[in-house]
């Protein structure tokens, strides 16, 4: 067996390979690093962070600035230094995608749907196409030119969508029920018609092979260094969210056998609570806020996927025994 590589071999051709975008990097940062700490830091602690992922000083004020055109931040200058906070409605957005992202490894479904449907001609090309665009965000499949399709959707973050976009009163949302009698074999050929599971079996498995390096390597070091504890854990979560917010989450019944995105959930979850507490001191040194030092993360971030507190690497080396990691 190949000696695994070192942590920080491994983050160049991660960058290289995951290729984030700026912009996209910052939202990942804020969402799961800064907003569980108060959701605010001073741009020059934000700059000296991003700079661990290769992003210019340029870049990094470009892309604040953007993020604040589109209501993700704002900024409160205190003295000459500048401050970015989340939103209110950044609050939200984040929230929705929290919800998914870092939802315990088994997740309930009563087998229920939903359903929008949207009158014909009822929205500009436009709004149909920014519709359309978001709703596949959120996971829902396009049934038919003017139907979405949900086995589990969020409906807080859905109603929330049509009420930005003005649509509310367009959109109807119904909710059915699938009747087992023909049993899953024609509702398995059908989904495949409304998402792309070919696509998103890849990217699962893409995801896996580039991760499950990190968790030998962090395993294997003696010490891990916490920079690279906190910069793996970042290209880990904007590697992972940017897949698994496409998808619908279908229950297994519907799925391939062996799916990869319940292991790349846990391999995320696990190497997530292995780094935690040393990603977690590096981000406290890192970032400055109005009021001085990052606050401690709140409760609520211990709860992220199922608990992060307990047992540390659960699972992890079951994973490896049978292959699934190593």
């Amino acid at each position: 067996m190949p000696r695994p590589r070192r942590p920080e071999d491994l983050v160049a051709p991660l960058i290289e390979t995951i290729a984030p975008r700026a912009k996209s990097l910052i939202i990942t940062v804020y969402g799961d690093a800064i907003l569980p700490h108060g959701g605010s830091a001073w741009l020059g602690s934000l700059i000296d962070l991003m700079a661990h992922f290769g992003l210019s000083e340029r870049i990094v004020r470009t892309s604040v600035f953007r993020l604040c055109k589109d209501d993700w931040l704002i900024n409160t200058q205190i003295g000459r230094r500048s401050f970015y906070r989340v939103t209110e409605s950044g609050h939200e957005r984040f929230a929705a995608a929290e919800r998914r992202i870092y939802a315990p490894l088994v997740r309930g479904w009563d087998r229920g749907w939903h359903l929008l449907l949207v009158a014909p001609n009822a929205l500009d090309v436009e709004t149909r196409e920014k519709l359309r665009r978001e709703l596949v965000w959120q996971g829902f499949g396009a049934a038919a030119n003017n139907v979405f399709a949900h086995p589990n959707c969020d409906e807080a973050a859905m109603h929330r969508l049509l009420a930005e976009l003005g649509i509310a009163d367009k959109v109807v949302h119904m909710k059915a029920t699938h009747d087992r009698t023909s049993g899953y074999g024609p509702l398995r050929d059908l989904v495949r018609g409304f998402w792309d599971v070919d696509q998103l079996e890849r990217d699962y498995t893409g995801f896996l092979d580039r991760f499950r390096p990190v968790w030998q390597a962090l395993d294997s070091a003696d010490s891990p260094d916490p920079r690279l504890c906190f910069v793996l854990r970042t290209l880990m979560i904007h590697d992972y969210r940017r897949i698994l917010l496409r998808d619908p989450m279908l229950p297994p019944d519907l799925l391939p056998p062996d799916w990869p995105g319940q292991e790349s959930r846990m391999l995320t979850r696990n190497i997530y609570r292995f780094v935690r507490q040393t990603a977690e001191s590096f981000l406290m040194s890192a970032l400055t806020t109005a009021n001085g030092p990052l606050p401690e993360a709140q409760p609520a971030f211990n709860a992220r996927f199922g608990g992060l507190l307990d047992g540390e690497s659960d699972n992890i080396r079951e994973l490896l025994q049978r292959g699934g990691v190593g």
